[in-house]
């Protein structure tokens, strides 16, 4: 912003004009003010929020100069840009532009105390919204801070972000209970609202069949009693109340009170928008790729570069396919992207004998596609994602045990995943870290007995001795003690990764140390975490977070090899 004009005199006074009109927009930059005129009267109007608006007041009103004679004695020598009282008084510093969103203006949004158990950093993910602490959440969270479990851990998270916020006010004297605390003050910018605590009593008026003790119930009359207030304001914000509980959230809308889910941990609104990691090319890709197309063989694959319309929606690492009647068809991965080019790759025919990884050869395009991650070096992090029998552990365990007992390319296998009963818990297990997660790793035992039939011509003694050895190279660990651990040139396969959150999946995928691949398996129809859905797991967060990068990839399996049954029971149950 260009600063305003100098004072033609030795002590002239700066009017407020010259600071206005600077920031002020003109309708017409060919007319221009000079400096004797006097500058019309500005008239202060505050509005709710403390936002002042400067309006001009008509220019026909006579009035009495604001300002003191432009002499040289008007201003003392020692303070040469001090103003005169009058002058002080009118010059108001430039109007705070009111907080608004695209659905209107702030909101006011009352946070329950799972929101806050379930995501230590809500009080930030409101942009320029504010946020209302009800003094029965602050007792929740003190009955819940015990302890060593996920949600213990987030509630102490959350003390002491309240505590840094308070404390931070109280340092620069804006510690104000009515006039909120700014939530920026720790350095979350994004956080342009302020956070209010209750400290009085509000009168709650809920229907006499509401148990007033209850805490939910205290809630829902603090969101009411604030929502009359804001009715009663001359510019009323609209009061929402934020519940990861779908029952409060059911009586609050019983009430006739706005309610919400917190939606900031979800990476898709929908899972259907999940990135697959496989595009189907148009039927008339040739023809309109094929003038500008180069091609050209290295390694025993086929190279083309390509430019045209498809190139923006192609990611690294997708696999891409053409498959028309009467012409060969065509399944390649993108290997590069550079400006308005992209380079495709063939790929390795994994459902060919010849080709077998462990015995184990592919029945379909999408198996193939994954299969050609799974034995790509360069490729340090994948994930399968696919409805039950589609083949994800089995395939990901023979490419371990073909890439650690064949190729020598890691050391040993990891296996891991998270202990969340589908039924009623069986209580506690006996033995140590293994013996502990046998119960849990079924899945793996049936795919290495699958695996160990392979070869039929090894004999009964063959097996055996090659079972031994697939178990030497197998470790099974348990999540709970996965913090601080740093994997070396390891195969690290994460079952179930569906019932992970995103904070357990961060910490798995930062074990990872140099020459080591990590893969994760779920299906996302199978959720068995509480407060997880689709949108909101980990493994969504993960797939959605790594697409695009040159070293990882993704293949959603879509069809079924089990068994007939296990694929129509997945159709019609």
């Amino acid at each position: 912003m260009p600063l305003p004009k100098p004072p033609s005199k030795k002590g002239d006074v700066l009017q407020s004009a010259d600071y206005e009109a600077q920031a002020a927009p003109r309708a017409d930059k060919r007319v221009s003010r000079s400096r004797s005129e006097a500058p019309a009267q500005t008239a202060l109007d505050l509005h709710d929020g403390g936002v002042a608006v400067l309006a001009r007041a008509p220019a026909a009103a006579p009035s009495a100069p604001a300002v003191a004679p432009t002499t040289a004695t008007a201003v003392p020598a020692a303070t040469p840009y001090a103003q005169a009282p009058a002058v002080a008084a009118a010059v108001q510093p430039r109007p705070r532009k009111p907080r608004t969103s695209l659905g209107g203006p702030a909101k006011l949004f009352v946070l329950d105390t799972n929101v806050l158990m379930h995501d230590p950093m809500s009080l930030f993910r409101f942009e320029e919204h504010d946020v209302f602490l009800p003094m029965i959440t602050l007792e929740e969270l003190d009955g819940h801070k015990k302890g060593m479990s996920e949600v213990a851990r987030s509630v102490r998270q959350v003390s002491r972000e309240l505590d840094a916020l308070a404390t931070l006010a109280a340092k620069d004297g804006s510690l104000d209970a009515q006039a909120g605390i700014e939530l920026a003050k720790t350095g979350h910018r994004e956080a342009r609202g302020k956070l209010y605590f209750q400290t009085m009593l509000l009168e709650i008026k809920l229907p006499a069949g509401l148990p007033q003790g209850k805490a939910d119930n205290q809630i829902l009359g603090v969101v009411q009693s604030l929502r009359e207030q804001e009715a009663a304001r001359v510019n009323p914000r609209e009061v929402v109340l934020v519940s990861k509980d779908i029952n409060m959230r059911v009586k609050a809308r019983a009430l006739g009170l706005p309610a919400e889910d917190y939606t900031n941990d979800k990476t898709l609104e929908d899972g259907d928008l999940l990135y697959t990691g496989v595009l189907q090319l148009p039927a008339d890709f040739w023809d309109r790729h094929g003038k500008t197309m180069e091609s050209w063989q290295q390694g025993g694959y086929t190279y083309y570069r390509i430019s045209g319309p498809l190139v923006p929606a192609l990611m690294i690492n997708q696999f891409v396919y053409l498959e028309a009647p009467g012409a060969a068809p065509l399944y390649a991965r993108v290997t590069e992207i550079t400006g308005k080019t992209a380079v495709l790759k063939t790929l390795r025919d994994y459902t060919h004998g010849k080709n077998a990884v462990w015995g184990v050869t592919a029945r379909n395009r999408e198996q193939n596609f994954a299969l050609n991650l799974l034995m790509d070096a360069d490729c340090d992090f994948i994930t399968l994602t696919g409805t039950a029998g589609t083949g994800k552990t089995l395939m990901t365990l023979a490419a371990a045990l073909s890439q650690v007992l064949d190729e020598r390319r890691y050391s040993e296998i990891i296996v891991t995943r998270v202990t969340v009963p589908v039924g009623d818990d069986i209580g506690f297990l006996p033995g140590n870290e293994e013996e502990k997660m046998g119960p849990w790793m079924g899945a793996l035992d049936d795919n290495l007995e699958v695996l160990a039939r392979t070869d039929a011509t090894a004999g009964v003694w063959g097996r055996a001795a090659t079972n031994d050895l697939v178990r030497s190279k197998i470790k099974i660990k348990s999540l709970n003690f996965m913090r601080g651990r740093t994997f070396l040139n390891k195969f690290v396969l994460i079952d179930e990764a569906q019932n992970l959150t995103p904070k357990q999946m961060k910490t798995l995928i930062t074990r990872a140390g140099p020459g080591t691949k990590i893969v994760c398996l779920g299906n996302l129809a199978q959720i068995d975490t509480p407060y997880l859905t689709e949108g909101s797991s980990g493994l969504t967060y993960a797939v959605d977070r790594f697409k695009g990068w040159p070293h990882g990839g993704h293949v959603t399996l879509a069809r079924g090899e089990r068994s007939r049954l296990a694929d129509y029971a997945s159709d019609v149950l």
